[in-house]
C-alpha cells in the first residue's frame, strides 16, 4: 500500500497509536508531518522520517500553519484515563482541543480528509450482552467515565465539522496493545511477577486489538470510509479476560493467574489507595478506574468496517502477546 503522493498531517505523533501510523505512512513514501507538545517525549519516532511541529492543540495559535497543505490530517492527541484526572483537563483535551484542530483545518485545507480518533468508551460499560452479538456503530452512547465523556462530546464536535463540510471520519480503536505501548506494560509485569488476579471470576469481556490491525484498519478508513460514519477498528472478536491474561502468561512462560477477588473488596482498597495517594503525592498500583477495567465487560462488533472498509484483523492475542512480550524484552522492560 502506497501513499508517496500524499501530505500526512498526524497530531500526538509522539504517542504508541500516531507513531505506529507516521511509521506505516512514512514506509509508504508519504510526507509525515507531526504534531507534539514541546515536551513530549519522541523516542518512537527514533527511525521515522517526518517533520516535527511543536505546540499544544489546546491553544490555538500553535496550530497555524501546520495544516496547510494538506491531503490527509489524523487527529490521535488526546489525554489518557487515569485516577485523580478533573473532567476539565480532559474537556479542555478531547472537546476544545478537537475543536481547534477542525477549525485549523477548515481554515488551511478545506479539502482534507481527517480521521479523528474516538474510543469505544463512548458506548459504556456493557450490560446484557451475548457472545454473539456485541455493540455496533448504531448503539446509543452511555459513556460512564470523565474519559468517555469527553470522548463522546469530541466525536459530537467532529460530526458538526463533518455536517458543516469537512470531509471528517470517525474511528474507534479498542483496547489496542502491542509493540511500541508502554501503558498496558504494567499488566504483562503483574502476570510476569505472579501478581495479577481477577476481579469477579475473569468471565468478563474485553477487546484487545493488535496496533498493526489497528493501523491497516485505520488506513483503509482513509481511503475508503464515508465522509462522517464511526468506524470500530478491533480485533476479530472480545475475549474474556482469563484467555487474554493466560495468553498474555503464555507468552512470558510463566504459570497463569488463578486468584480471584471480589469487586467490592478491590474497590475499597482502591478507594483508599486513591485518598493515601493522593495525601502522599504518589499514584495508587490500581484505582477505581483500573478496577472498572478489569471487572466490566467491554467489546464491540466490527462487521461495518469489514462490509464497508474491506477491514479483517489478522493477528489473534496469542500472535499478539507473544510479538508483545519479544518488543518489551528486547528493550529490557521484561
Amino acid at each position: 500500500m502506497t501513499h508517496s503522493a500524499k501530505r500526512i498531517v498526524i497530531t500526538g505523533a509522539n504517542g504508541f497509536i500516531g507513531a505506529a501510523l507516521a511509521h506505516h505512512f512514512a514506509a509508504g513514501g508519504a510526507e509525515v508531518v507531526g504534531f507534539v507538545r514541546p515536551d513530549s517525549e519522541l523516542w518512537r519516532l527514533d527511525d521515522v522520517s517526518l517533520m516535527l511541529h511543536t505546540g499544544d492543540i489546546r491553544k490555538p495559535a500553535t496550530l497555524a500553519g501546520v495544516f496547510t497543505g494538506a491531503d490527509w490530517v489524523i487527529h490521535t492527541a488526546g489525554k489518557l484515563g487515569e485516577a485523580g484526572v478533573p473532567e476539565e483537563a480532559y474537556y479542555d483535551v478531547h472537546v476544545n482541543g478537537t475543536r481547534n484542530v477542525l477549525q485549523a483545518v477548515s481554515a488551511e485545507s478545506p479539502s482534507a480528509r481527517v480521521l479523528h480518533i474516538s474510543s469505544p468508551g463512548v458506548l459504556g460499560p456493557l450490560l446484557g450482552i451475548s457472545p454473539t452479538r456485541f455493540p455496533d456503530e448504531a448503539t446509543p452512547i452511555a459513556p460512564s467515565n470523565p474519559y468517555e465523556r469527553t470522548k463522546a462530546v469530541g466525536e459530537w464536535v467532529a460530526q458538526q465539522f463533518a455536517a458543516s463540510g469537512l470531509d471528517v471520519v470517525i474511528v474507534r480503536p479498542e483496547f489496542v496493545y502491542g509493540p511500541g505501548d508502554v501503558h498496558v506494560l504494567g499488566l504483562f509485569k503483574m502476570i510476569e511477577r505472579g501478581l495479577f488476579f481477577y476481579i469477579g471470576d475473569g468471565d468478563n469481556w474485553c477487546h484487545p486489538s493488535y496496533i498493526d490491525d489497528v493501523v491497516r484498519g485505520m488506513a483503509l478508513a482513509l481511503e475508503r470510509g464515508r465522509s462522517s460514519e464511526i468506524y470500530h477498528i478491533t480485533g476479530e472478536r472480545p475475549q474474556r479476560w482469563r484467555a487474554f491474561a493466560e495468553a498474555i502468561a503464555s507468552a512470558l512462560d510463566v504459570k497463569p493467574p488463578r486468584i480471584h477477588v471480589p469487586r467490592a473488596l478491590v474497590l475499597a482498597g482502591a478507594m483508599a489507595g486513591e485518598g493515601v495517594g493522593k495525601f502522599i503525592g504518589r499514584k495508587p498500583p490500581l484505582s477505581r478506574t483500573g478496577v472498572d477495567f478489569f471487572s466490566e465487560n467491554r467489546g464491540t462488533s466490527c462487521v461495518k468496517a469489514r462490509v464497508e472498509l474491506g477491514y479483517t484483523p489478522e493477528i489473534d492475542i496469542v500472535t499478539g502477546t507473544r510479538r508483545a512480550v519479544a518488543w518489551y524484552r528486547e528493550r529490557g522492560l521484561l
